[in-house]
């Protein structure tokens, strides 16, 4: 193989890549908040069980997270300012993982919400931190991956934009 034909195959693949990127990203959004907006007072408790707010405060940040989540995650899914939309979703998971982060290091013993109703485990559950952590490291990768490279195939980003 010529080295000359390997960048112009990575180069032509990083639109794939991104594409895999940005969907899997906005299926995650969108699983996430679909699963918490039907129950906005549940979503409530799983942000008071980290005990880092207020209630009230609480109350407010779990109603509007699974709209935040279902926004981004359509932004990412139709492909509309794709840089911006991984800026927020990777800030968004720096959020989460601090959260994760607290809770573990302060010995509560709760469900994250990320994917479920969260609040505090019971029956003997114990948390899953690490791989909670682990998880959302590997979707900020995805938004990483759209921060350096947001041009991706069947994007309302790529027909505004002229691009093939």
């Amino acid at each position: 193989m010529d080295l000359k034909q390997r960048p112009s195959r990575l180069t032509a693949a990083w639109p794939w890549i991104s594409t895999l990127a940005r969907l899997g990203l906005a299926a995650v959004f969108l699983i996430a908040g679909g699963l918490k907006v039907t129950d906005l007072a549940a979503s409530a408790r799983a942000v008071n069980a980290y005990d880092l707010m207020s209630y009230d405060t609480a109350k407010v940040i779990g109603a509007v997270q699974p709209f935040l989540e279902i926004a981004l995650g359509l932004l990412l899914l139709i492909g509309i300012a794709t840089r911006l939309s991984a800026a927020i979703a990777a800030v968004v998971l720096v959020i989460f993982i601090a959260g994760i982060v607290s809770a573990w290091a302060r010995g509560l013993q709760i469900d994250c919400g990320c994917f479920s109703k969260g609040g505090e485990l019971t029956g003997g559950r114990t948390a899953q931190y690490g791989l909670d952590i682990l998880r959302d490291v590997g979707f900020l990768a995805l938004a990483g991956i759209l921060l350096w490279k947001p041009r991706t195939k069947f994007s309302l980003d790529g027909l505004l934009l002229g691009e093939r």
